[in-house]
């Protein structure tokens, strides 16, 4: 009329089906959601807050797996669930040498989670990572199992074994948060990122939570063998090894020995080097720890010792190794 162009608004584009993928990751986040938590806590000196992390719980009655590294020397931990609400929380059990923490959240009926089987993971396969990065309640990313069975050094200087590499983007804030397979079951609790580096992420398998969460819920923490000793890893001549017949080029250097433990009643002294214990190779510390499962204590177990140029055997009666003194 007044010589403008009517023009008219096109209704919004209908929306057509989403795809396999994304129907995948909703699904999974809809059922798995709901049980993961953010993990905050205070100092023992003052009442602040000074770290938090993530969670998921795996029974309805209150109990939930983060990391160790999350609550280690807190004073208070709360909880907070999926709707907002917060839980107090108690620590059952933690187990620095896999970094795995349980906790105890007040009230029954929460939503919780399944451990599945990290064990059948294929690298390639669907991994979505769920927690708290940064305090941002209920993050989700996605990627894919990256490589499986690799290993990480953990915090009491033991290897984390069977450790999961994902690159679904984690961030400080989502460890103790659940890495999830595409049934919806958690196959991981996240636990490390490489600093500086992009997609390369870490968590401890679920099939090594099945092993220490009936232990921490018993005793509160995992038992393991002991030698009583300090030891490092320690190369040895090629001429020594062909010379002796060896089966490793190396073994563990004996740098000091506790006064009355298993290793000073069974006669090592410095300068020995273990080469097997009970019959397994120990080209390395990490191989001795891992031979001293619980299955060990209390076992009896023959040492092959290198000592001034010579193989030598010894006895040894393998114990408990003793509660860390509280910080």
């Amino acid at each position: 009329m007044f010589g403008r162009k009517s023009t008219l608004v096109s209704a919004p584009r209908r929306r057509g089906p989403r795809d396999g993928f994304s129907e995948t990751v909703i699904r999974v986040v809809d059922a798995i959601g709901p049980a993961v938590i953010g993990v905050r806590r205070t100092s023992r000196a003052r009442d602040l807050y000074d770290g938090a992390g993530s969670g998921v719980i795996i029974s309805p009655d209150g109990y939930a797996l983060t990391n160790n590294h999350v609550v280690r020397g807190a004073g208070r931990i709360e909880a907070i669930l999926h709707d907002g609400s917060v839980a107090l929380a108690e620590v059952v059990g933690a187990d620095p040498d896999t970094d795995l923490a349980l906790l105890r959240l007040n009230g029954r009926g929460h939503a919780s989670a399944e451990l599945g089987d990290s064990d059948d993971l294929k690298v390639g396969e669907l991994a979505i990572a769920i927690g708290n990065p940064l305090g941002l309640q209920a993050t989700v990313t996605a990627g894919v199992i990256s490589a499986l069975r690799r290993t990480l050094r953990g915090e009491s200087g033991r290897l984390i074994e069977d450790v999961i590499q994902t690159d679904a983007a984690l961030n400080p804030g989502n460890s103790g948060g659940a890495l999830v397979d595409a049934h919806g079951a958690v196959v991981g609790i996240n636990t490390a990122i490489i600093g500086g580096a992009q997609g390369l992420c870490f968590a401890v398998p679920s099939n090594t939570a099945r092993l220490v969460v009936p232990e921490l819920m018993r005793d509160g923490r995992v038992a393991r063998g002991w030698l009583g000793i300090a030891g490092q890893t320690q190369g040895l001549s090629r001429a020594l090894v062909r010379r002796l017949n060896l089966s490793a080029e190396s073994g563990v250097l004996v740098v000091a020995v506790a006064g009355g433990g298993p290793g000073e009643a069974a006669g090592l002294v410095e300068g020995d080097v273990v080469l097997k214990l009970d019959g397994v190779p120990t080209a390395s510390v990490d191989a001795i720890h891992k031979v001293l499962t619980r299955e060990r204590i209390g076992r009896t177990v023959e040492l092959a010792v290198l000592r001034n140029g010579a193989v030598t055997k010894l006895k040894l009666a393998v114990t408990a190794r003793p509660e860390p003194k509280a910080a």
